[in-house]
């Protein structure tokens, strides 16, 4: 069996259906079924039977299924092991990244390094930082960069800190909130959790969700056209200076700041194109060179 092979064993295993698989590997049914044929037939054994419900592995499909993960990570060491043996920063670079930095940070920030070096490619994982954290966590890629605070003990670089901001087109009264129509938006539980209790903190009453988006930036020109207040990462609007904003403060009347990290395990070091890229993103100002 090839790379290929325990690649079709994943997917097959996780979708349990031949044209999904067939799909998501850009591959057509027959040949799929061909590969599928090819593999029972080296093992002298069936591995799928298809049913009213679908595929469904036998026993020894199953085991040959879930060592997928594993064969196919060590291919990938070994690929990642043979091009770090060469002088050339090159090879793949696995990236989970959150949302906001995705859109606004990280098209320059790979722009730049790429620059640098030509030779290197990227695969970039985006999610909420929850997502992310855990994927770096789990060794599924190279570097995680996350928005918010979380126990992280392994290697870390500090890229920026930014307040959380009351953001309205009008100038607005701190105690007019409960009463004033907010814009909700989709967020990491992380920061809606801190919102959250900075309210609970701060009123005795819950406010009055006016419109709920999608995102950050959606709220953000809902504020802007006078749909109501939002509770905003102050990197969304600071640019904005036509805007009426009330940091957030804690218990001790301090600004209430949420960090951005770049978190990666100190082992991968050994690899150059790991290490060259965290040498590089620690040369850049995060806010202003992207």
């Amino acid at each position: 069996m090839d790379e290929r092979d325990w690649l079709i064993l994943k997917v097959l295993y996780e979708k349990k259906n031949i044209t999904k698989t067939a799909l998501q590997l850009y591959i057509s049914q027959p040949a799929l079924t061909k590969r599928i044929q090819h593999i029972e037939k080296e093992f002298k054994l069936v591995i799928i039977e298809r049913g009213k419900r679908g595929v469904q592995f036998t026993p020894q499909g199953e085991y040959l299924a879930t060592c997928a993960d594993e064969v196919l990570s060590r291919f990938q060491n070994i690929r990642e092991t043979v091009i770090n043996m060469s002088e050339e920063v090159a090879g793949t670079l696995r990236l989970a990244v959150s949302n906001y930095i995705t859109l606004h940070k990280l098209p320059k920030l790979l722009m730049l390094f790429r620059e640098k070096f030509p030779q290197v490619d990227f695969k970039v994982t985006t999610g909420w930082s929850r997502e992310v954290f855990n994927l770096v966590y789990n060794h599924d890629v190279h570097i995680g960069i996350v928005r918010g605070n979380y126990q992280w003990s392994d290697a870390k670089l500090r890229l920026f800190e930014e307040n959380l901001c009351i953001t309205s087109r009008e100038e607005i009264k701190l105690s007019d909130l409960p009463s004033t129509p907010r814009i909700d938006y989709g967020t990491d539980p992380a920061l809606k959790t801190i919102i959250d209790n900075w309210w609970s903190r701060t009123f005795s009453r819950p406010g009055i969700v006016g419109m709920e988006v999608d995102k950050g930036e959606t709220a953000k020109e809902m504020v802007m056209n006078g749909l109501g207040y939002g509770i905003l990462p102050s990197v969304l609007v600071d640019q904005n200076t036509d805007l009426f904003k009330i940091t957030l403060m804690d218990e001790k009347q301090e600004p209430i700041v949420r960090e951005t990290w770049m978190f990666y395990h100190e082992k991968s070091m050994e690899m150059k194109l790991i290490s060259e890229f965290v040498r590089f993103v620690q040369g850049l100002d995060f806010i202003h060179d992207l």
